[in-house]
């Protein structure tokens, strides 16, 4: 069946928790009326209001709910509505469910699931817009996986719920409906800290995630260059072994992501590819990032989020280099 990246994870929920009683969903809004952008729609119907819960406007009471059930048999999936609305849960995040299995020397783990609509694009106001990926990657412990397509967004969501220690499912919001694709009606898995490469070449590697696939993908087939794409689709654990050894291959690298440039997650990509493939360099490693500025309001976003025409600049200084 052909499938939009929201209805991949709705679809995802309703097959994990058929599947497994112990699957429970809570968040704002999630059972009534079926969630912000309708990603758990008629779970409650189905499920009932005892396994589908609305919450109180607490993101550090829903994520700390999460930790508490993770730890007593349940596989809590909370959604947080906005990811911008996430830091007040990140104390929960950082010292309680990240910390789980090193505090108690792996007698416990916290096999939760935490959603949140990301990143900018659809001209939302202040807090709907972050993209803060490489802050949570940076926190030991604790899985970031960022879905760019339906097919991914089903395999890697079961894998999450299923996964013992706790995931931080970023869903780019901007592509939720923009294009769909073929989605299997069986539950899979998709393996959690493997990228995919989205197209093979030889003359570059272009590293990118989630809703900036899209415009990557675009320049490459439109500035002509035989470049290799990769979809790094987790952010932690990073797939490390695929992006050198492609770097090594092609010479040339490229990171695109719409998160602001300083301490951005190419900051890191950059730093391991020096690490172990800077002699196989011929150009220093290009970024395309977003401003240091919070993401602008409504007409003036497109000018904050790399688009073609500045992939495809980016593409010509690393090749005429």
């Amino acid at each position: 069946m052909q499938e939009t990246i929201v209805g991949a994870i709705n679809d995802a929920l309703h097959t994990e928790m058929a599947t497994d009683e112990q699957v429970v969903v809570f968040g704002e809004d999630v059972a009534e009326s079926g969630g912000v952008f309708r990603a758990t729609d008629g779970l409650k119907d189905r499920f009932g209001g005892e396994r589908v819960t609305d919450t109180p406007l607490s993101e550090i009471a829903i994520v700390g709910g999460a930790v508490g059930l993770a730890m007593y048999g349940y596989r809590p999936v909370a959604e947080i509505q906005f990811s911008g609305f996430l830091p007040p849960a990140f104390d929960q995040l950082v010292t309680q469910a990240s910390r789980i299995r090193w505090r108690t020397r792996g007698e416990w783990t916290a096999p939760l699931v935490v959603r949140t609509p990301y990143g900018a694009g659809v001209n939302a106001l202040e807090h709907h817009s972050e993209s803060l990926e490489g802050a949570y990657g940076h926190i030991p412990g604790l899985k970031v996986v960022v879905p760019s397509t339906p097919h991914d967004a089903k395999g890697l969501l079961i894998a999450a719920i299923r996964d013992p220690d706790p995931v931080l499912f970023l869903e780019p919001k901007h592509i939720y409906r923009s294009f769909s694709g073929d989605l299997p009606e069986d539950s899979y898995e998709e393996p959690i800290g493997k990228a995919a490469v989205r197209r093979t070449g030889s003359e570059l590697t272009v590293i990118s995630w989630g809703a900036m696939m899209e415009p990557t993908i675009a320049a490459v087939e439109n500035y002509g260059v035989d470049a290799e794409i990769i979809d790094l689709r987790t952010i932690s654990p990073l797939d490390h072994k695929t992006v050198v050894e492609s770097v090594k291959r092609t010479g040339r690298a490229m990171i695109v992501h719409e998160a602001a440039r300083t301490g951005g997650f190419g900051s890191e990509l950059v730093a391991r590819i020096n690490d172990d493939a800077l002699m196989y360099l011929e150009a220093p490693v290009e970024r395309v990032t977003g401003f240091d500025i919070p993401v602008p309001l409504l007409s003036m976003e497109d000018y904050y989020l790399p688009n073609p025409p500045r992939i495809e600049e980016g593409i010509r200084r690393v090749l005429d280099y």
